[in-house]
């Protein structure tokens, strides 16, 4: 589950390291190391965004420390931490806006509950009607043509980029099996 303070950053990064535990040449490798781990998630390969990672603690060797050593140690750590964090699966939601003539009303309303939408407003003027809702964007591919059969091509929309929301958990499921099965057949 989002938490209510995700602020749809993809990456934060604090170091908090006191006392020189990690000295300080070697911070920016933990923070290469931390961006890394996060270029393919392992629920659907994806990459990982509202990570906010806090450095608190770690320990050096005078002679086996070096650069490699703390991204590797860091790219360690975020996977420990990564599935006890409960990620989940995004998924772009777009600001969509609809006109067409108030007869075709209904049909506006449930092109939007047929595509997981949700109703934001809707107003009537001069014989037009116009919805505003929240659709994912996956399932918008082809709106155009079935919005015009559905109002006997009088009806437009815009679309523009909203935000990101989380996946129904039966999406989630089908994802993860389709990318643990092209996981194992060899493929990304």
């Amino acid at each position: 589950m989002l938490p209510d303070s995700w602020n749809e950053k993809d990456y934060e990064f604090v170091d908090a390291i006191k006392g020189g535990a990690i000295p300080n040449e070697y911070i920016p490798s933990c923070d290469k190391g931390f961006q890394k781990a996060m270029k393919e998630g392992s629920l659907i390969g994806a990459p990982i965004v509202g990570v906010k990672i806090t450095i608190n603690d770690g320990q050096y060797h005078p002679v086996d420390s070096n650069d490699n050593a703390f991204q590797i140690a860091a790219i360690g750590a975020f996977r420990e931490g990564y599935m006890k964090a409960k990620p989940v699966i995004l998924e772009p939601i777009m600001k969509v806006q609809m006109t067409a003539p108030t007869e075709f009303q209904g049909n506006l309303f449930g092109l939007i509950n047929q595509r997981r939408g949700v109703i934001v407003d809707s107003t009537d003027e001069n014989n037009t009607s116009t919805v505003n809702a929240e659709v994912p964007l996956s399932e918008m591919f082809g709106f155009s043509t079935i919005l015009r059969s559905s109002t006997q091509g009088k009806g437009e929309f815009t679309m523009e980029f909203l935000k990101y929301g989380k996946v129904p958990n039966a999406v989630a499921d089908e994802l993860i099996a389709k990318h643990k099965e092209a996981k194992a057949a060899g493929k990304k």
